[in-house]
């Protein structure tokens, strides 16, 4: 089989694409045999060695990658040998390995596909999706919100604008591109305003006010975000993709951070959430951008460029029919 190898820390050119041997499902582990390998900002923190969040700092050489989908073609002892054959779609943890045509995975954290769903977007809903999930249900999205989503159509963006509609907010969005523009407003926004466009804030600032502000983005976008944000408003802050971290005071605004630690169970339970959300089409992650396996550092380079927009994933050929 193949699979992304990764030596040393450094720039994209370190994600070598080379033949690995055959892996064996140990007790306790199914194989899966990959057709989608979710790709996360993270990823690019973990690969050049300058941020690892949450996770300890991997050792090399190492294959990169978190979530997978694809079919079981190998179970280790003590595993339901029923979970043979079926899609699968499973979050790796803190472990490696999801840049490949196989990974294993403990058999605890499988789910099975919904019917309908491929394998990409089963990928998206299991690591982005659950995010999502997480973030939606930290704080109640109100009919009357005016709801501002910074990174609109990036793939938790895109989830977000569409939980806000689905509760009946007005939702402002920013975008960089004319594209992600178009994108963030088929999710749903009300107004997007491209923030590469000169006087963004500006614009910004002749919209209503927001009164609840998703906060993934850090850095100028956040403080000007928190500074239009209306008094009585909340502004919830679940990391800094421009590289700036932010403190926020006011005591007329609220902040919160979605940044600690969840447990295993109640991440199996987003988890679900977000598949279940997928099937049935009311919060489906937008798989904009995809790569083939071989293809790993290209993908890197585009989402460091941000070039890319909604989930990127990386393929392998086949598919969950």
């Amino acid at each position: 089989m193949h699979g992304i190898i990764q030596r040393a820390f450094g720039g994209p050119d370190v994600l070598r694409f080379e033949e690995r041997p055959e892996l064996q499902s140990a007790p306790g582990q199914a194989r899966i045999a990959v057709l989608a390998s979710g790709v996360h900002l993270l990823d690019a923190g973990i690969r050049s060695g300058t941020s690892f969040g949450a996770l300890p700092k991997p050792e090399l050489p190492m294959v990169p990658g978190r979530e997978v989908a694809g079919r079981v073609d190998a179970v280790g002892g003590g595993v339901d040998p029923a979970w043979l054959g079926r899609p699968v779609v499973a979050h790796l943890g803190a472990a490696s390995g999801g840049y490949a045509e196989q990974a294993l995975a403990a058999a605890a954290s499988l789910h099975a596909v919904p019917e309908g769903l491929d394998a990409a977007t089963a990928v998206a809903a299991i690591g982005t999706g659950r995010t999502a999930a997480l973030i939606v249900e930290q704080v109640e999205i109100r009919p009357d919100d005016i709801v501002l989503v910074p990174s609109a159509a990036g793939g938790l963006g895109v989830l977000l604008v569409q939980a806000a509609k689905a509760a009946g907010a007005w939702i402002a969005g920013l975008a960089g591109s004319d594209e992600k523009v178009r994108i963030a407003r088929n999710a749903g926004a009300d107004v997007v305003v491209n923030y590469r466009s000169p006087g963004w804030a500006e614009e910004l600032e002749r919209l209503p006010r927001p009164t609840l502000v998703f906060d993934g983005v850090g850095g100028h976008v956040g403080r000007v975000a928190f500074e239009l944000l209306a008094e009585g408003g909340r502004q919830l802050v679940f990391g800094w993709s421009s590289g700036g971290r932010n403190d926020y005071s006011h005591p007329a605004k609220t902040t919160a951070s979605l940044l600690g630690p969840v447990n295993a169970e109640r991440l199996r339970a987003l988890e679900a959430e977000a598949l279940a959300r997928a099937a049935d089409g009311s919060r489906v992650p937008l798989v904009g951008s995809s790569f083939p396996l071989a293809s790993a550092a290209e993908a890197h380079r585009a989402l460091e460029a941000r070039e890319t927009y909604g989930k990127i994933v990386l393929l392998t050929e086949g598919d969950l029919a």
